[in-house]
């Protein structure tokens, strides 16, 4: 079917029964669902990147490794990050496809591959929702702590629900302003940070940096001396593993997109920048306010202990109540439950949308392709909506424990996600190099490549078969399996998939490196004729950048 652009509705018009099962793959299918704007992109991106870790869980890294350790391990795993961000960006802005990388894996490595990457990815997403919701329930124990776990867990599972079954551009309206509190949030925090520290607080305590020298900037962690003190700076690498993500997002979202190679491109851009405001930034700031020695961090992320709620575990709250202010607390808490729902609201919608991939690449049942006439995949969404009931597992068990066992889980899971993807661009890169495809003919041309790609993966690969170091020192079954599974599970349904399906690895010279760009670049041709893609500030201006154009025409004549 090919897509034939409606002038009156400035939207592709494919016909009434398109939306009883979406064929993604040709021209029409390409920009089916494809009404996510710029400042959308750009917000989701965020909403999927900042969540409970830059704020809370970071906490447990400055606790057990000090501040050097958590801006030397959160910088040295960012500078990592981007190189397999680099290998996400060339991939995705030339195939911006339903599924993202996960498709591309499947079609440029090994279907085997494919299936490993979207299964992992989907229990990634699928587990981070109850995480979420177990983080709201501790953060809202700071106010009061006789709220029952199951009203909060209910509320939640509603709210995502309610926001998902909604259309696409409907979602991504609500994300945009639930990301927009998030960056609201980290900004003043950073604010509250640099004021603090020069001595804007109640008791006019210029502290300045020193918690770096007392007790000091590297703490020990299981052992003692430099050994301990390594020990501690790995307990902070995975902290950061845990915490920096987003470049897997853009990617997911790039068959929404409305003008999808400008939009992701600009959103791949920008992925840099977050990385040192937001993560590295992060780590920098809580290592200022707050002491790795502190007796309610050491209590809450070393003891187990329950402190005053969730809350009370982020470095910035406990600087708060150190320095006797008053209000500040109450209003980071509040945003706190905005930026921990929102991430959750990410994860919901990249799950749904995941699994979705997968039942149209044979990797999921079938019934899963079927979609809403607003696009929305039904039966993959209910699928999903099963793992936010996981977060009851707290009314039986302290909510600390649940975020542990998960948090392990999420940060294998996670950091396989890279293996894949850094795997997949060298399969990438050795076809271009096969077939003689001109890398300058691409929307994005990688830099320092593919050695960004072989180190990317060498990094990330090394990371995830140490990351459960700490359960071998003592033996703990239960912290080896929880450290663990996810690595385990990834090479299991690689093999298993392999076996069944008898899969074999696609060689260079015979990758499909056209597939569905030319559909693709037909539809950003034909749409730019009646809707001309729009700068991230200009959707944000609207009417303001348009008046803004006339005085610049003004002033020209």
């Amino acid at each position: 079917m090919s897509a034939k652009l409606d002038t009156e509705k400035n939207i592709p018009d494919y016909g009434a029964d398109i939306h009883a099962e979406p064929i993604i793959g040709s021209a029409g299918a390409a920009g089916l669902h494809r009404r996510l704007e710029n400042r959308q992109i750009q917000l989701i991106a965020i909403g999927g990147s900042i969540g409970t870790a830059v704020f809370v869980s970071i906490g447990a890294g400055l606790a057990k490794g000090g501040p050097g350790s958590l801006f030397l391990a959160y910088t040295i795993y960012c500078c990592f990050l981007a190189m397999c961000s680099n290998c996400l960006t060339e991939m995705s802005t030339y195939m911006p496809v339903n599924g993202g990388f996960i498709r591309l894996a499947g079609k440029w490595v090994d279907d085997a591959w494919g299936f490993t990457a979207g299964w992992n990815f989907f229990l990634y997403e699928a587990i981070l929702i109850p995480f979420e919701i177990t983080a709201i329930s501790l953060v809202l124990s700071y106010w009061r702590d006789d709220i029952p776990p199951a009203a909060i867990c209910g509320a939640c599972v509603f709210l995502y629900g309610a926001l998902n079954i909604l259309a696409v551009k409907a979602y991504g309206e609500a994300e945009f302003w639930l990301s927009g509190g998030k960056v609201i949030l980290i900004l003043m925090l950073f604010a509250f940070t640099f004021v603090t520290m020069v001595g804007g607080n109640p008791q006019h305590d210029v502290y300045g940096f020193r918690h770096w020298n007392n007790p000091g900037a590297f703490a020990e962690w299981i052992s003692t001396g430099n050994l301990g003190r390594f020990e501690g700076f790995l307990a902070c690498l995975w902290s950061a593993g845990f915490a920096c993500v987003g470049p897997e997002y853009i990617s997911m979202v790039a068959a929404e997109a409305k003008h999808p190679r400008r939009y992701i491109k600009a959103a791949f851009k920008t992925v840099y920048v977050r990385f040192i405001v937001f993560f590295i930034g992060s780590a920098l700031c809580c290592g200022i306010v707050c002491a790795y020695n502190d007796p309610t961090l050491q209590k809450i992320h070393i003891e187990d202990g329950g402190g005053d709620g969730s809350a009370s575990a982020s470095p910035y709250v406990i600087a708060m109540s150190n320095l006797a202010i008053d209000g500040l607390p109450h209003l980071v808490n509040a945003l706190l439950i905005t930026s921990i729902f929102s991430a959750g609201n990410t994860y919901t919608y990249t799950a749904t949308r995941i699994l979705h991939s997968l039942a149209l690449e044979g990797r999921a049942p079938g019934f899963l392709r079927k979609c809403t006439k607003s696009g929305v995949p039904i039966y993959c969404f209910l699928v999903v909506m099963i793992f936010p009931f996981l977060s009851f597992l707290q009314v039986s068990n302290s909510s600390n424990t649940v975020l542990t066992w998960m948090t392990s889980l999420i940060t294998a899971a996670g950091i396989i996600n890279y293996v894949i993807i850094t795997v997949t661009y060298i399969f990438f890169y050795r076809a271009m190099v096969a077939q003689n495809f001109d890398r300058n003919s691409l929307p994005y041309k990688g830099w320092f490549q593919p050695y960004c790609g072989y180190i990317g993966l060498a990094w990330m690969f090394t990371v995830v078969c140490v990351f459960g170091y700490a359960s071998f020192k003592p033996w703990d079954l239960e912290t080896f399996w929880t450290n663990y599974t996810m690595v385990i599970l990834a090479p299991v349904l690689f093999i298993g998939w392999k076996v069944i399906k008898r899969t074999k690895f696609v060689k260079p010279h015979e990758a499909d490196l056209i597939w569905e760009a030319p559909e693709v670049t037909a539809y950003e041709e034909e749409l730019a004729l009646v809707e001309p893609p729009k700068g991230f500030w200009e959707e944000m201006m609207g009417p303001l950048w348009r008046l803004n154009e006339l005085m610049d025409g003004w002033m020209d004549a």
